[in-house]
């Protein structure tokens, strides 16, 4: 006699319970190679274009700032990027604060094999920050013909924030992995956001965040700007280590959705800086019609001539003898920073001549203005890098 299979029957509970999985609720977000820049129904002339930005009471001829890493930012180079029209921002937990001649503890780290350049970075760091040093690059980068902006994690915050206010800074940067409102420390006692900008006499900038609400929130608290940004940079890879990350396209919209709506409720509209991920002027070009207002820089300007880096570029938390979250990469020195940011360029990637480029762009898609741009059409189109290529491919 043939065996029979036997069915069982779901029970009545099973049937009617709806399971569901987190990948169900997975929003598709986008980068920069997901999008392109539709052309609209007007032209302007690139001349017409107006790049200049009102950024926490600095004007700035260009939308550009520079980042707050060793390898970019050091006196000089805030003075020759103020007189190519952006800002740079000191990074006050760097070598510049911890040693009188930082150049040569640069040179050692530019010049250290990958094997031991981890070892090199943590001893580097080691050394403790001074106070004398500290005001010391606040005036130096005045006498270099700039704005002081500097930058500390919140546990150096409540220390360095008053005392560079005192000594001349223009704008503090609170600047951390991922920033909220309600979690600005790890290991220490609370930054209160609400509080620190309240008894700062400069304006305070925040970052980094990718989220709409916490973005919202940090402006509700005083944050004079907000960068975007978790993990997108060359020489980071917290995306790697600690999983987290939203592509840049979404990241910048969310939290300008967040500044339209503070705006509206508020009146104060609170720039955002796209942070990280950007090489070419495309993409330049492409934050910014995603929602950015200004755009910060870091291994792009680190291949100047003018960068302390030779060429080289690290993140600030490369140094961590625990858990470092990034590695110094090589990215040459291909000239003059006036080359990078407004021409004449030598290449054909869009890597020099950023300015130009977004200037291009903006007029070809009848912007005029910063936030004219902004408003342009976006679509999804991965195959915008790819489509009509294969010639240069091959090469």
């Amino acid at each position: 006699m043939a065996e029979q299979t036997r069915t069982i029957e779901p029970t009545s509970n099973a049937s009617r319970r709806a399971f569901r999985s987190k990948v169900d609720a997975i929003r598709p977000t986008y980068g920069f190679e997901d999008v392109s820049l539709a052309p609209g129904t007007s032209t302007i002339e690139p001349a017409d274009v107006e790049l200049g930005q009102e950024f926490c009471g600095i004007r700035l001829p260009i939308p550009v700032l520079a980042a707050a890493m060793d390898a970019v930012v050091d006196p000089p180079f805030a003075g020759a990027l103020a007189a190519a029209g952006g800002l740079a921002v000191l990074n006050l937990e760097g070598v510049q604060t911890r040693y009188d001649d930082p150049a040569a503890v640069l040179a050692r780290i530019a010049e250290a094999s990958d094997a031991e350049v981890h070892d090199v970075l943590a001893e580097a760091y080691l050394a403790p920050i001074r106070d004398d040093l500290v005001a010391q690059r606040i005036a130096e980068i005045h006498a270099a013909g700039s704005r002081a902006a500097v930058a500390a994690t919140p546990g150096g915050a409540r220390r360095w924030g008053p005392f560079c206010a005192e000594h001349g800074a223009e704008l503090f940067l609170v600047q951390s992995q991922v920033s909220s409102a309600r979690h600005l420390a790890a290991g220490y006692d609370p930054l209160s956001l609400a509080e620190f900008t309240r008894f700062m006499p400069i304006p305070v900038a925040v970052g980094n965040t990718t989220n709409a609400q916490a973005a919202f929130a940090l402006m509700e608290q005083g944050a004079a700007a907000v960068f975007v940004g978790v993990g997108p940079g060359a020489a980071c890879t917290t995306r790697e280590v600690l999983g987290i990350g939203v592509p840049q396209v979404t990241a910048i919209s969310d939290v300008a959705a967040a500044r339209d709506a503070f705006e509206a409720e508020t009146g104060r509209r609170v720039p955002v800086v796209a942070d990280g991920g950007m090489r070419r002027g495309g993409e330049i070009a492409k934050a910014i019609a995603a929602g950015a207002d200004l755009v910060m820089l870091g291994s792009p300007l680190a291949r100047a001539a003018e960068a302390p880096g030779r060429g080289t570029n690290w993140g600030m938390a490369a140094p961590s003898p625990v858990l470092p979250r990034g590695t110094r990469i090589r990215v040459g020195t291909v000239g003059p920073l006036e080359r990078i940011l407004h021409g004449p360029a030598g290449v054909t990637d869009g890597s020099e001549n950023l300015m130009g480029a977004l200037r291009q762009s903006m007029a070809a898609l009848g912007a005029r203005t910063v936030r004219e741009m902004q408003q342009v059409e976006m679509v999804y189109a991965p195959s915008v890098q790819t489509e009509g290529k294969s010639w240069q491919r091959v090469r």
